[in-house]
C-alpha cells in the first residue's frame, strides 16, 4: 500500500547564481508548498514529538529508560483512542432495530481492526520489556502515586464492551472509580449508563428468525437429536466389556452430568435461574441463536453473524492475553512489591486474568453444546432455501425515496 503522502510536492529549484545554495555541481531544491497539507502540520508532530517529559529528568539527570517507558504507554493511549472509535461506530450499527446484511460486513471490518490493535498492544509488551528491573527502579519512586489502572481509555472500553462493576475485582478494597479525577469519575459513569455491545449483541441474537419455521421447531429437533448421542454413549460405556464396574460408574456419572448441563438449556426456567445468579449472561433467546447460528455456520445466512460472535471472542481473548502478559512483566520488573498506585501488584494483576473478566463467555461456552454435524437436525428444503442467498427486489428494506437504507450518521 502506497503512503498517501507520496505525491509531487510544489518545488522551486535555485540555479548556481550569487545567494543561491549549492553543492558541487547539485542545487539544492527549496520546498515552498504552495497549497495543501504539510505532513508535520497534519500530523501536529512539533507538540507531539514535546510530550516526552521524564520526571526523573525534573529532579536531575533524566534516566534513559523513563523515555521509552513513557513513549509505550502513550502509544498505548493513542491506540485505545483508536479501539474506542471503533466501538463507538460498531455499537452504532448494533443500535438499529433493522440490521442489513452489509451492516454486518462493517461491523466485521472494525470487529477485525480491534482485534489486530489488540494484538499490537501484546506484543508491544515484548519492547518494554527490554528494560531490566534495574533500570526501572533508576525511575519508579518519581511515579507514585500514579498508576497503569488510572488509563481513563481501558476501563472506558471495558465499559462499553459491558463490563460492570460488580463484575469488577475491587482494587484495594475500593471501587474503581475512587482512584480517578472527579473530571474522570464523570467519564466513567457516563460510559457505564450507555448501552454496551453486550446488550446490543444479546438484543440483536433475540431477533434472528431461526429457532422456529412453521412446522419445523429447531428446539424440539435439536433436543431429540441430544437425547439420541446421550443414549448411544450410555449403552456403548454400559456394554464395554473392557471396563471394570468402577470405570462403568464413573464414566456413566460424566454422562449424567452432561445430560443436567443440557437440561438446563432446554429448561427455560432452569436457565432464567442461572441467569438471575450470574452464571450466563445472554437470555435465554439469544442463547439459542447464538447456538443455532454456531451449529449452522455453514447456511450462508449464518455466515456473517457467526464471523461477528468469533470475532467478539477474539476480543475478549487478545484482551485476556494482555492482561496475562502484563501481570508477568510486573513481576519480571518488580516480584511481589506493591504496586506504585498501592494496590497488590503481580497479584491484583494476576487475579484480573480470569473468566469474569470474559464479557462474551457466553459465547466461549457454547462449544459445550455443540454435537457432531453428521447428527444434526436436518433442515427441510424449505428453510434450507430461505437461508440461502438470491436475488430479490422484495427482501431489501428500502427508505422511502426507492433507495437502500443508508448507513447511520457518523458511522463511515
Amino acid at each position: 500500500m502506497s503512503c498517501p503522502f507520496m505525491r509531487e510536492p510544489e518545488f522551486t529549484r535555485t540555479t548556481n547564481t550569487p545567494g543561491s545554495v549549492a553543492t558541487g555541481n547539485i542545487n539544492t531544491e527549496v520546498y515552498t508548498n504552495n497549497d495543501g497539507v504539510y505532513y508535520s502540520d497534519y500530523l501536529k508532530l512539533d507538540t507531539l514529538l514535546q510530550l516526552q517529559v521524564p520526571e526523573s529528568g525534573k529532579k536531575g539527570v533524566a534516566a534513559h529508560e523513563e523515555h521509552l517507558f513513557i513513549i509505550i504507554h502513550q502509544t498505548y493511549e493513542l491506540w485505545f483512542k483508536q479501539i474506542l472509535h471503533e466501538l463507538d461506530s460498531i455499537n452504532s450499527l448494533f443500535k438499529q432495530n433493522h440490521l442489513p446484511e452489509r451492516f454486518l460486513g462493517i461491523i466485521v471490518n472494525r470487529l477485525e481492526r480491534i482485534t489486530s490493535i489488540l494484538k499490537v498492544l501484546v506484543d508491544q509488551i515484548t519492547i518494554l520489556e527490554t528494560m531490566n528491573p534495574l533500570d526501572f527502579l533508576e525511575f519508579r519512586d518519581g511515579l507514585h502515586p500514579a498508576s497503569g489502572f488510572q488509563s481513563l481509555q481501558f476501563r472506558v472500553i471495558e465499559n462499553k464492551l459491558g463490563m460492570t462493576i460488580a463484575g469488577r475485582i475491587q482494587y484495594q478494597q475500593n471501587n474503581y472509580h475512587s482512584f480517578f479525577s472527579d473530571t474522570h469519575k464523570t467519564h466513567l459513569h457516563e460510559s457505564e449508563k450507555e448501552i454496551s455491545l453486550l446488550v446490543l449483541v444479546i438484543r440483536w441474537l433475540e431477533r434472528m428468525p431461526f429457532l422456529s419455521f412453521g412446522d419445523f421447531d429447531f428446539w424440539k429437533s435439536y433436543k431429540e437429536a441430544v437425547k439420541k448421542i446421550m443414549d448411544k454413549e450410555r449403552e456403548a460405556i454400559s456394554s464395554n466389556p473392557n471396563l471394570s464396574e468402577d470405570l462403568v460408574r464413573i464414566h456413566l456419572s460424566e454422562i449424567k452430568k452432561n445430560e443436567e448441563s443440557f437440561m438446563t438449556l432446554f429448561d427455560e426456567e432452569k436457565y432464567k435461574v442461572r441467569l438471575e445468579r450470574g452464571d450466563v449472561k445472554f437470555s435465554y433467546k439469544a442463547m439459542q441463536a447464538a447456538l443455532f447460528i454456531s451449529l449452522y455456520k455453514e447456511e450462508p445466512i449464518c455466515h456473517m453473524p457467526h464471523r461477528v460472535l468469533t470475532l467478539l471472542t477474539e476480543v475478549d481473548e487478545q484482551l485476556s492475553l494482555w492482561r496475562y502478559r502484563h501481570a508477568l512483566m510486573v513481576q519480571r520488573m518488580i516480584g511481589v512489591k506493591i504496586g506504585t498506585g498501592g494496590s497488590s501488584g503481580y497479584h491484583y494483576l494476576r487475579s484480573t486474568v480470569s473468566d469474569r473478566y470474559k464479557v462474551f463467555i457466553d459465547i466461549y461456552n457454547l462449544a459445550s453444546y455443540f454435537i457432531p454435524r453428521n447428527t444434526l437436525p436436518q433442515l427441510p428444503l424449505s428453510i434450507a432455501s430461505q437461508m440461502d442467498f438470491v436475488w430479490s427486489t422484495s427482501n431489501k428494506k428500502e427508505d422511502s425515496d426507492g433507495t437502500a437504507e443508508p448507513l447511520p450518521d457518523n458511522v463511515l
